[in-house]
């Protein structure tokens, strides 16, 4: 039997589900499942096309949304535009 690695970008394929799982990855609270969130939906649109439209080099994309990166809010913003999202804050 041959199994590959399951790719959750490859199940990002509308705007419903994108909106769902980084909501799913934001009510966790974890801020390196958010950032590893914006990785996939990021790889999902297009990592070129993304990293073009924030104004970063694709490896420093790649980079700064991996589970190891260290993105500042300023990278966020701009991948989140990129991405066509906007940040919101609400009470609690």
């Amino acid at each position: 039997m041959k199994t590959r690695t399951w790719d959750v970008s490859e199940h990002l394929d509308s705007e419903e589900a994108i909106a769902a799982y980084l909501n799913a990855a934001i009510d966790d609270g974890d801020p390196t499942l958010i950032q590893a969130a914006l990785g996939d939906i990021a790889k999902a649109k297009g990592m070129s096309q993304i990293a073009r439209e924030s104004g970063m080099g694709r490896q420093s994309l790649y980079k700064s949304l991996d589970e190891d990166g260290n993105p500042s809010f300023t990278t966020i913003i701009n991948v989140a535009k990129a991405l066509g999202l906007k940040l919101t804050f609400a009470t609690i």
